[in-house]
């Protein structure tokens, strides 16, 4: 047998609220506005001694892009000095980055990848 009376949970805090026109209580709703995550592009940059079949190659694997579109960037690389090869979350991005530029180490390229916030 209990010989304590048992205690009453401690009550959750309430918002603030309105009475309405009949004299009961409502509680107001808020909803809270979240803000999607800040977008990164990933640049491929342009030098003069990655091969430009290495610099598709890349392309295709680590962003997904069909021949041709992987072509078109390269060549947007070559002729602009740069060119956006995706468009990511933050650690999506810097992962991108990551694996080009470790690929381009394995191969012995001085590829250059950054990404920065879209803006």
């Amino acid at each position: 047998m209990a010989t304590k009376t048992p205690k009453k949970p401690p009550q959750p805090p309430t918002q603030p609220s309105v009475p309405d026109d009949g004299g009961s209580v409502v509680l107001e709703r808020r909803t809270e506005k979240v803000q999607p995550p800040q977008m990164h592009q990933v640049l491929m940059l342009n030098d003069d001694y990655t091969p430009m079949e290495f610099v598709v190659v890349v392309i295709q694997e680590f962003f997904g892009k069909d021949r041709e579109t992987a072509t078109q960037i390269m060549l947007k690389i070559h002729l602009d000095g740069k060119a956006v090869c995706g468009v990511y979350s933050k650690d999506v991005a810097a992962t991108k980055v990551d694996q080009v530029l470790e690929a381009a180490k394995q191969s012995g390229h001085p590829l250059q990848c950054v990404s920065e916030p879209v803006g």
